[in-house]
């Protein structure tokens, strides 16, 4: 079987979820037996004329396509579907003649990777790792840092979520109570209504042409499922085997805490800080470690450090390697996952509970149902530092917590066992591909 994987980024320069998790995908369909590559975005360049250049590579023996995209005279939709992308998708596809498209997220692929897949007649399956396809920002977190339960039903409060990134509108946005918001959109929305409305029919055409939509979290299904589209609900498993033989937490006279992810406002890094800043003298000690990329976003890595100051339990210790993630858990009791927007399905919490670590996370999302409250891990009110800092304060003052939250923990679903699913949604679509031409003969 022959599968091509569409994915917005790809390591070794971005490592996050949805990167990793196609590497492993790729990588197991090839120990598999399958053949597969893997096209993703590596560079944007404004400067560059509009078009695309894919350079080959091949990733620990996995084909990569890597395309550099020139912005210069883009169309205006060219963020999520891209016709110069398209037509090298197509043109690829045409050539290589892939059994399988799977397309992960869509965020800078865009729709490109359905219409070409589409219009040659190959089964089409897309992982959804966030909300691209609701949310022009992605993450259904608005500019003001507040949740969006799902898409407005206008498209112009889209159009005025974006604006909020800048603070021109968002100090008016705030002291208004949100009345600037609704006068923008009475009275200078038109355009961005526009563009909004024709994102939103674009990107739910697409999805009508895929023949299998997947979601790691049944809050992501139930999601979408509001926006009129069936959504499998396939959990994702674990990748790293090596996880399972990490030594089980001893009692220590310092709960140690970490943070494995994205330096990122939308992961709730600073929430995490300032909750550990707010816990009372004790004589037992607690320290946290941050683990990440800090130079991805350096305005926030400086926010950071700002909140950090003088205090001698926290650090910052920089950027990883997933290999190192053993070595890692190794030295931590406790993960946090501080997140103030819908996480799908974090791999960090997967991971954690994989090495036998009790997991802290905010009570949203997917994060909620990964996490068991009281069982294999604690939940706190989102975006809410005195409730994080509650429950750290319970776990190094309360006897037996930490001991109960890890003998909670259950062993993940093995990727072996995910992948025995996805195989057979794969051969399915290729089953049926094949009658359907065989009745065209």
């Amino acid at each position: 079987m022959r599968v091509l994987l569409a994915v917005h980024h790809f390591p070794p320069k971005y490592s996050a979820g949805a990167e990793l998790y196609t590497m492993w995908l790729a990588r197991e369909l090839l120990r598999r037996g399958h053949e597969t590559e893997v096209v993703c975005v590596e560079t944007l360049a404004a400067s560059q004329p509009f078009g695309v250049r894919a350079e080959p590579d091949r990733y620990e023996g996995i084909p990569v396509w890597r395309l550099h995209l020139g912005l210069r005279d883009a169309p205006a939709n060219w963020s999520y579907a891209n016709p110069a992308i398209e037509a090298w998708l197509h043109e690829r596809m045409r050539i290589w003649q892939p059994d399988i498209m799977h397309l992960h997220s869509g965020y800078l692929i865009g729709v490109g990777a359905i219409t070409a897949a589409y219009a040659l007649g190959i089964p089409t399956v897309i992982t959804l790792h966030d909300y691209w396809f609701l949310c022009p920002r992605i993450t259904l977190l608005r500019g003001d840092s507040t949740l969006c339960r799902q898409p407005p039903d206008d498209p112009a409060a889209c159009a005025w979520c974006l604006q909020l990134d800048r603070r021109r509108y968002r100090l008016p946005e705030q002291i208004s109570g949100g009345w600037a918001g609704k006068v923008w959109m009475k009275l200078a929305a038109a355009e961005g209504r526009a563009e909004q409305q024709a994102r939103r029919d674009t990107l739910r055409a697409a999805l009508a042409m895929a023949d299998l939509v997947i979601a790691p979290s049944q809050f992501l299904a139930d999601v979408m499922k509001q926006w009129g589209q069936p959504v499998r609900v396939i959990r994702l498993g674990l990748s790293n085997e090596r996880l399972t033989d990490i030594p089980p937490v001893q009692k220590r006279a310092t709960l140690r805490l970490g943070y494995i992810g994205q330096i990122a406002p939308h992961k709730g890094v600073h929430l995490l800080i300032t909750a550990v800043n707010q816990l009372p003298p004790s004589d037992k000690g607690i320290e946290l470690t941050i683990f990440g990329n800090l130079a991805h976003n350096p305005v926030y890595t400086r926010q950071l450090q700002r909140l950090i100051g003088n205090h001698p339990h926290i650090h910052l210790a920089g950027p990883f390697s997933h290999d190192q993630l053993p070595a890692i858990l190794s030295t931590i009791d406790v993960i946090v996952v501080p997140s103030i927007w819908y996480e799908n399905s974090p791999l960090t919490i997967i991971e954690a509970h994989a090495a036998g670590r009790p997991v802290v996370t905010s009570r949203l999302g997917g994060m909620a149902e990964l996490v068991r409250d009281e069982v294999d891990g604690l939940h706190f009110t989102p975006n809410d530092s005195r409730d994080l800092a509650r429950q750290l304060e319970r776990l190094r003052s309360e006897t037996g917590l930490l001991e109960r939250l890890r003998d909670g923990i259950q062993p993940p679903r093995s990727f072996a066992a995910e992948m025995h699913i996805l195989l057979e949604h794969y051969t399915t679509l290729c089953e049926r591909r094949g009658a359907l031409r065989g009745s065209n003969a």
